[in-house]
């Protein structure tokens, strides 16, 4: 099991591996190519991204990032905030409140599982 700190300005996100390389967050959601690209943007949210870069990033197809793409932009989850080139980029949506809860269940899980594990006195991996 590999522990991961990502320490961002207000917020302090732990993100806990498995064995398998997912995230507590995607074993919590299932490992659905939407589960995989929204924690991507919820993990990386002080930058914009290509569709290319968050699919390639979260390992989801081209043709399958299209129908979730839509689905995040629908309900506000991404927005677009540049055109470069040919090429459009998005970023998460921090002013959405269904963010600001998927942002704090992250940190919820995270906390739990070590809560967990302080309790179980469960030893970290070195």
């Amino acid at each position: 099991m590999l522990l991961v700190v990502l320490a961002v300005p207000l917020v302090v996100s732990v993100v806990v591996m498995s064995m398998k390389n997912k995230s507590l967050f995607v074993e919590t959601f299932g490992d659905t190519p939407l589960v995989r690209v929204t924690e991507f943007f919820l993990t990386f949210r002080e930058f914009d991204y290509s569709k290319s870069q968050v699919a390639a990033e979260a390992d989801v197809s081209r043709v399958t990032i299209e129908n979730v793409w839509k689905q995040l932009i629908r309900n506000g989850i991404i927005v677009k905030t540049r055109k470069v080139g040919n090429g459009e980029l998005y970023k998460v949506n921090l002013a959405n409140p269904k963010v600001k809860i998927l942002m704090k269940t992250v940190v919820d899980l995270s906390l739990s599982y070590l809560n967990n594990i302080k309790e179980h006195k469960i030893p970290l991996p070195a």
